[in-house]
C-alpha cells in the first residue's frame, strides 16, 4: 500500500520525521519497503491563468493561448483539447528542463510564436494521463510554483502489508497504528452529516447476510458530468497508485484509502429494480471496464 506522509499527517502528526515514521511502522509489523518523493522537482514550471483561447489561423487542433503568470501575459501555442479561458494551468517558460529531460525553448508554431508550453500530467512526470492539460485548482495563485502549489515536497511511504493485517489497507489504519507507536495523539475527522435532499430510494436485498451483514446506498441527483476533480484530491490519488478518472468515481477510490471502505458508484439509470448483495454463480461472468470479460 503507498500512503504520503502528508495525509498520513492529517491523521496523526508525531514529532519525528518521515524516516524515523517508516522505521517505527518496520518495527510494528508494517514494513515500510520504500520511500519516494511525492514528484519531481519542476524547477521553474509555474501557474499561468489561462485569460484567452482562440483557434490558430493555420492549424484547426492548434490553439493560441494568452496566459498571465502574475506579472506579464505570454502568447503559448497549445493542442489540448482542455484548454480554455479562465482555467488555471502549468507553465514552463522557455528555458525549463522538463524531468523527460526536454527543454523548453521559444519557438514558431505554423507562423505563432510561443513562449513555451503548457503542459500535462505526463509531460511532468505526474502520472500518464497526456491527453489534456494538468488542472490546477482555481486557487492556484498565478505564478506560484507548481512544486509549491501540488506540495511535491511530500514523500511516500511504500508499505508491504501482511494479508492478515486487512486493518491496515487504509490511512487511518496506518495511522491508528503510528499514534499507537509513538504515542502522538490521533486526530479521526469528524464529518458532519450529509442530510438527503431527495426521497428516492433502491431497494437492497442482502441475499449473502453471512457475507455480507449491510449494505448502505444514497440516490444522488444533479450531478455535473462536466465537473473536474480537485487537484488535491487527484494529487493524493496517484501518490496512492491510483489513477484519477471523474469525481464520482475519484470520491469512492478516495473514501475507500482513506477509511478503507469499499464503495462504488452506479448510474441509476443503468440499474434494475433492485441491488441484489449474492455470491457468484456457477460459471457467471463479468465485463470489466477495461472490455475483459472474467469468469467469478
Amino acid at each position: 500500500m503507498k500512503i504520503n506522509e502528508e495525509w498520513l499527517r492529517e491523521w496523526v502528526d508525531p514529532a519525528i520525521g518521515h524516516a524515523q515514521i517508516a522505521d517505527a511502522l518496520t518495527l510494528a509489523g508494517l514494513e515500510v519497503d520504500g520511500i519516494e518523493a511525492a514528484g519531481p522537482p519542476l524547477d521553474g514550471v509555474r501557474v499561468v491563468e489561462v485569460r484567452r483561447v482562440e483557434r490558430h489561423a493555420a492549424a484547426e487542433r492548434l490553439a493560441v493561448c494568452t496566459v498571465f503568470d502574475a506579472a506579464d501575459e505570454h502568447v503559448v501555442v497549445c493542442g489540448a483539447p482542455n484548454v480554455r479561458a479562465g482555467m488555471r494551468a502549468a507553465w514552463a517558460p522557455p528555458g525549463t528542463t522538463l524531468p523527460g529531460g526536454q527543454r523548453i525553448a521559444q519557438a514558431e508554431i505554423r507562423g505563432v510564436g510561443s513562449a513555451g508550453m503548457l503542459c500535462s500530467a505526463a509531460e511532468l512526470g505526474l502520472g500518464d494521463d497526456a491527453g489534456g492539460l494538468l488542472e490546477l485548482g482555481a486557487d492556484a495563485p498565478a505564478g506560484a510554483a507548481v512544486a509549491d502549489c501540488l506540495r511535491l515536497d511530500d514523500v511516500v511511504f511504500d508499505i508491504g502489508l501482511t494479508p492478515n493485517r486487512g486493518d491496515c489497507f487504509s490511512v487511518l489504519g496506518i495511522a491508528r497504528d503510528l499514534a499507537v507507536i509513538t504515542g502522538a495523539a490521533f486526530a479521526e475527522p469528524a464529518p458532519a452529516t450529509v442530510r438527503p435532499v431527495n426521497d428516492a430510494l433502491l431497494p437492497v436485498e442482502l441475499a449473502a447476510p453471512e457475507a455480507c451483514a449491510r449494505y448502505a446506498g444514497r440516490v444522488l441527483r444533479g450531478i455535473d458530468a462536466g465537473a473536474v476533480t480537485p487537484s488535491w484530491m487527484r494529487e493524493r490519488l496517484r501518490r496512492a497508485g491510483v489513477r484519477a478518472i471523474h469525481p464520482v468515481v475519484d470520491v469512492t477510490n478516495y473514501v475507500m484509502l482513506e477509511l478503507g471502505q469499499p464503495m462504488h458508484a452506479f448510474d441509476l439509470a443503468r440499474l434494475d429494480e433492485r441491488i441484489v448483495v449474492r455470491p457468484a454463480a456457477q460459471g457467471e461472468s463479468l465485463l470489466l471496464l477495461d472490455g475483459e470479460t472474467v469468469t467469478l
